[in-house]
């Protein structure tokens, strides 16, 4: 025997159901209180500062990036050549 219950309600019809507290209030408070710090850090941040924090500290550099390529590439060729270190 197969039965099939079909309930059509809002989402917060079934949160008074079944008990659960409406965290709507609290969401609203938080992601404005995120949305705020996140205006006022961007507002204080430099592109180099932003270009530093998004880069991992190995690689806070351009520079470092190329060197590391540069060295890769050397390696690649060595590998190829057949020669060790």
């Amino acid at each position: 025997m197969k039965v099939n219950v079909e309930v059509t309600c809002t989402p917060e019809e079934a949160r008074a159901f079944f008990g659960l507290p409406d965290i709507k209030p609290m969401q609203d408070r938080i992601m404005g209180e995120i949305e705020e710090r996140l205006k006022s850090s961007l507002n204080s941040m430099n592109p180099e500062q932003v270009f530093k924090t998004w880069l991992p500290a190995s690689m806070q550099g351009v520079e470092q990036m190329q060197q590391m390529q540069q060295v890769f590439w050397q390696q690649l060729a060595g590998i190829a050549s057949g020669k060790k270190g």
